[in-house]
């Protein structure tokens, strides 16, 4: 069989869609491309069983909707595979019931969605478009697989997760089950994914080319009741590949592609002893001298030692979900984290020579304007006292499937359930403070750490030509930003 894993153009006056293997969907001004690893996997999994594969990404490559439709009548696949989320999920019905139309001969495609919003929501994508399957759960790379080798003849039965049509009848087989060994899982095959498609567009990235790998799946945590991959990977289902695995994928990296930065795009990297072996498993191997590494971690899970043994495997880069700086928030949105060890934990990375960079969410409708400037100024007060290096901002958005929608649904707070409007542009939940405002504090964030202080230690910091070039294309991103929630 043929197989196309697509992400066909969404074209639209907001700008970019940031939408491969992206938790917070948003539209970015300046292109910003994610490496989606699940769906690389996919593909990867797909063509080691004997199909072929075509990596379809037509928004990072820049293609236009009437070129991408050319491309697809010409590859002509079986099976058309998309990753949607909620922003765009009425963008991907009409474009299912679109290329459902097209369909002429013996080309009669499968379609298949997968993602948060399908996953929370199934029968909604059935009923709004002539989707053929529906694959819930966040191992859609392993459910994908056994779907394709089920259609093909290859394996006996539909595997659990999976929603469908039988006789008009829309019908589950049961429900997904995420346990699957990732240490299964092949090696990505870097080439067949056009992996450089996403090596340089990417605020993460200091060194080039960059590219992302996925220690877990996904965070040890996941409760946070905001968390649109809770959905995907409750926290009591969070699984790691073996340090062995990742050291292997990392050297693979550096000898076969050249890359200078990996991004971990787990929900949070593996603590404990797992990091431990992880780290010196870097310096034992010499890859610290070679790579520089970045991950997601959270406040309060490590001590000064683990961030120094970081730093000295070669870590560059950590990003801290603070959300607020207001514990009744953190406690509500079960963060399960307490203001003071923001401080704290940003201090020791930074200690230890890590970039910390921090998220943070307004426009929780139990927040009011002394609320919100609360968390700004504490933003302030973090890139003054030197502890954190780069921001994200955005409005708060509650998810389909999330305790939060959950909440907002139950207190009436929901301004709509238009789905296109789920996109970070505007609050879609009633607060005590207006539209604007949320958008004029969002940006009061981006500009927290354009102090006089800030500049002059990140001049004072350039060593190379790659220092002043990740500078300017910070820079070039902070300017997007404020362009995303001007008024």
């Amino acid at each position: 069989m043929k197989i196309s894993i697509s992400y066909p153009p969404l074209e639209s006056e907001k700008g970019i869609p940031l939408l491969g293997q992206n938790r917070q969907f948003q539209w970015f001004s300046e292109p910003t491309y994610i490496y989606p690893m699940v769906p690389a996997y996919a593909a990867t999994l797909l063509k080691e069983k004997g199909h072929a594969v075509v990596w379809d990404d037509a928004i990072a490559e820049g293609l236009s909707y009437a070129a991408w439709i050319e491309r697809l009548k010409c590859e002509m696949p079986d099976v058309i595979a998309f990753e949607t989320k909620t922003p765009v999920v009425k963008r991907h019905w009409a474009i299912i019931k679109e290329v459902k139309s097209l369909a002429t001969g013996n080309w009669r495609p499968k379609i298949v969605l997968m993602g948060d919003h399908v996953t929370a929501m199934p029968e909604e994508s059935m009923l709004n478009c002539p989707v053929d399957y529906v694959l819930t759960g966040g191992d859609y790379d392993f459910l994908l697989a056994g779907l394709c080798g089920w259609l093909s003849g290859g394996v006996p039965a539909l595997p659990h997760g999976v929603w469908h049509r039988e006789k008009e009848k829309i019908v589950n087989s049961g429900p997904c089950e995420l346990n699957n060994d990732l240490d299964s899982l092949p090696a990505i095959d870097r080439d067949l994914t056009k992996w450089r498609l996403y090596s340089e567009k990417n605020g993460n990235y200091k060194y080039l080319p960059g590219t992302y790998t996925m220690a877990a799946r996904d965070c040890w945590w996941g409760k946070c009741s905001f968390c649109s991959w809770t959905t995907l990977f409750p926290g009591k289902k969070y699984r790691s590949r073996s340090p062995e695995k990742m050291l292997d994928e990392v050297g693979n990296l550096i000898e076969n592609y050249g890359v200078k930065e990996i991004m971990d795009d787990s929900g949070s990297f593996p603590a404990g002893q797992w990091l431990k072996s992880f780290c010196e498993g870097m310096i034992a191997r010499g890859y610290n001298k070679r790579v520089r590494m970045d991950c997601n971690m959270r406040f309060g899970a490590l001590g000064q030692e683990d961030y120094d043994l970081m730093a000295g495997a070669g870590f560059r880069f950590v990003l801290f979900g603070l959300e607020s700086a207001n514990q009744g928030t953190l406690d509500r949105i079960d963060k399960n984290l307490k203001v003071e060890q923001i401080a704290e934990g940003a201090r020791m990375a930074k200690k230890a020579g890590l970039s910390p960079h921090i998220t943070v969410m307004m426009g929780y409708p139990w927040e009011n304007r002394e609320d919100a400037a609360k968390t700004v100024e504490f933003a302030k007060d973090l890139f003054k006292r030197g502890f954190v290096d780069t921001l994200q901002a955005t409005i708060v958005i509650p998810y389909p499937g999330t305790p939060l929608f959950k909440e907002c649904k139950e207190n009436g707070w929901l301004l709509t359930e238009d789905w296109d409007r789920y996109d970070m542009r505007e609050a879609v939940m009633a607060s005590p403070i207006t539209e604007q405002d949320t958008k004029n504090l969002t940006r009061a964030l981006y500009k927290s750490f354009a102090t006089p202080g800030y500049m002059f230690r990140k001049i004072a910091s350039v060593r190379s030509p790659a220092d002043v070039k990740f500078l300017l294309r910070a820079g070039k991103k902070l300017l997007g930003h404020l362009t995303d929630f001007k008024r």
